[in-house]
């Protein structure tokens, strides 16, 4: 009786001691730890993922066919690409991060001195975005707090007169509206290059020294240039600095799972950590929108990349390459909307990928270009290799099938070596990984990612590849919020329902609620046919588990309201205007078109009254009485 124990506590003593180890480290968030404890962990990161690779190679093939020797190298491999891109990320922080707060504050007060601030000009690209929003951009731009600036509002969207109230309109009013507002209004002929193209067209009518981009969805904070342009006056060589992208509105995927109170969007990992660890390196990623450029250093690179659909990460390598510098500053000031469905998040991201593969087979891409450093060159491929990914995530929704199909486990685990082999090596990464990045993403968020995208990102990546001329035409993500019904994002379920079906078909084989393949009977009768059954049933189920979960983000629910709305909590006064009853009443969401009070009965359905909010907007400002109706 005690050989089994000791071998069981044999087996688990080296996950004991990991586990203990990255208790250790965490104690306290990173941030607050000495550079030691960040490096320690990666090493033990990096030494646990090279003891398990050494062990796959070594005793974790299954010899004994050809074919089963073939699937085991399959998996070996698909399993040595998705380590080798997870270590180099993590890897690029070992020599820490750096903050330029501390940069900006000194800025901020080298502004106020200075007699005569740098231009500005404020570009909005805007194509087809709806009249709503553009008027709130506008706004925001016009109030921004700087003396020295020039708004422009740059029209790529249709020619036609618009009748939908959701519409965009037409030239006519894109332009009435900027010049009402304080902005200046451009359209060019012709829409060649989209985005980039844009931003070019309006270059030669533009003499600001600097140069802010927003996007027609961002809203940008009063004191952005504020915080921005005296990192200019401090740094000659400076090209451009980029800030995070935040949003207002629920990530679609996090939306749909009923996920966005308690799980932190995919753009807080890419903002709280990959770009400050680029910056730390010297390759800092352009995101195109919420930056500020230096116009001397633009014209140098021949203006806004027109090479692929990622202008602004083309844009961003070329600077660097000829000696400016890109700084990225980690402060929220503006905030725009996530893409408004799941349809519209995956086209996104497909955009995205082709951008960056596009730039990285580029003559003036990271690998080729001239005046990057390795450490540089080695970021920017972190950041293109990452989308590679797809592939191998999509091997391993399909390889469970071998079990069923052809009786082979492609890997040889059984109990002893899944505990003092995988399980440290899995402990170490949920443990450490999310302390390395400042709790900015969970050891859960990219499994759900990958699974919605992993079919749709996988043929993108092979399409870009293998034929490079293909261009797809540059599609806006949609800013449309209101949604009348349901929608279902067909594109995404077809390629997850049919890996859904072949995973369940292969998980009711394993349990013999199906008649098993002759290739699987063979299996079952040999000696270690209940582990490799266990080992199917528990690939096949995880596959099922992240499928459903992806089927289900897939579906985007009404959305009443075509502006988004703000939770708040302020206490107001609810007078009907029959018979004057006063409700006291909490505003838990608003916008400028709709405030949502609670309790929801305070007013009868077409009913009407006004509406006191006790709590101030902004400093020292009450909040004045409004007349509302219930809708």
């Amino acid at each position: 009786m005690s050989s089994p124990l000791a071998s069981l506590a044999l087996s688990l003593l080296p996950t004991l001691l990991v586990v203990l180890t990255c208790c250790w480290l965490t104690r306290r968030p990173e941030a607050q730890c000495r550079p030691w404890r960040r490096r320690l962990a990666i090493l033990l990161i990096t030494s646990l993922a090279g003891r398990y690779l050494v062990w796959r190679v070594l005793f974790g093939l299954n010899q004994q066919s050809p074919m089963a020797l073939g699937l085991s190298w399959l998996l070996l491999a698909c399993e040595g690409w998705l380590i080798f891109t997870g270590l180099l990320q993590i890897g690029l922080s070992f020599s820490g991060r750096r903050d330029h707060t501390a940069a900006a504050k000194a800025g901020e007060a080298l502004l106020q001195q200075c007699p005569s601030p740098p231009t500005v000009d404020v570009l909005i690209p805007c194509c087809g975005e709806p009249l709503a929003l553009l008027e709130r951009t506008i706004i925001a731009c016009c109030r921004l707090d700087y003396p020295a600036k020039t708004v422009w509002l740059l029209d790529d969207g249709p020619e036609y007169e618009g009748t939908d109230p959701q519409d965009d309109g037409s030239p006519r009013q894109r332009r009435a509206l900027a010049r009402s507002l304080g902005a200046r209004y451009h359209r060019r002929q012709g829409r060649q290059h989209a985005k980039a193209g844009n931003l070019n067209a309006v270059l030669p009518h533009c003499r600001g020294e600097l140069m802010a981009v927003f996007d027609a969805d961002v809203v940008p904070q009063p004191h952005f240039l504020r915080r921005t342009v005296g990192l200019f006056l401090r740094e000659t060589r400076l090209g451009f600095v980029q800030t995070p992208q935040s949003y207002m509105t629920p990530d679609p995927l996090m939306r749909n799972l009923a996920m966005e109170d308690w799980l932190l969007p995919d753009e807080e990992s890419f903002y709280r950590w990959i770009e400050p660890v680029r910056d730390s390196v010297g390759a800092v990623v352009c995101a195109g929108t919420s930056f500020l450029m230096r116009r001397r250093a633009l014209d140098q690179v021949g203006g806004f990349s027109t090479d692929s659909l990622s202008e602004d990460l083309a844009t961003g390598i070329r600077l660097i390459a000829l000696g400016w510098q890109g700084l990225f500053l980690p402060e929220k000031l503006s905030a725009g909307l996530a893409a408004p469905g799941v349809a519209d998040f995956a086209q996104q991201r497909l955009r995205w990928c082709r951008g960056t593969l596009q730039t990285l087979r580029s003559p003036r891409g990271p690998l080729r270009i001239a005046g990057l450093s390795w450490l540089q060159r080695l970021a920017f491929l972190e950041g293109a290799l990452h989308w590679f990914n797809a592939i191998p995530r999509l091997v391993l929704l399909v390889l469970p099938l071998s079990t069923g199909l052809l009786g082979i486990l492609p890997i040889n685990l059984n109990g002893a070596s899944f505990l003092m082999v995988f399980l440290p090596y899995w402990l170490s990464l949920l443990m450490l990984v999310s302390w390395l990045n400042g709790e900015s993403r969970s050891a859960l968020l990219p499994e759900l990612y990958s699974w919605l995208l992993t079919p749709v990102l996988a043929w993108a990546v092979v399409q870009t590849l293998l034929i490079p001329r293909w261009r797809p035409g540059f599609r806006v993500t949609s800013k449309t919020l209101h949604r009348a019904r349901s929608r279902l994002a067909w594109g995404l379920v077809l390629p997850l329902l049919a890996l859904f079906v072949l995973n369940g078909w292969n998980l009711l084989g394993l349990l013999s609620v199906l008649p098993p393949s002759p290739a699987m009977a063979t299996m079952l009768a040999q000696q270690q046919a209940e582990g490799n059954r266990l080992v199917g049933l528990l690939w096949s189920g995880l596959n099922l588990l992240g499928l459903l979960t992806a089927l289900r983000a897939c579906l985007d629910p009404p959305r009443p309201q075509s502006l988004p709305t703000f939770r708040v909590r302020w206490p107001a006064r609810l007078s009907t205007d029959n018979g004057g009853t006063v409700h006291r009443v909490h505003v838990c969401r608003v916008n400028e078109q709709v405030v949502v009070v609670e309790p929801r009965d305070a007013l009868a359905p077409g009913g009407s009254g006004r509406l006191a909010i006790a709590a101030p907007v902004g400093a020292g400002r009450a909040s004045p009485t409004q007349t509302v109706q219930a809708g």
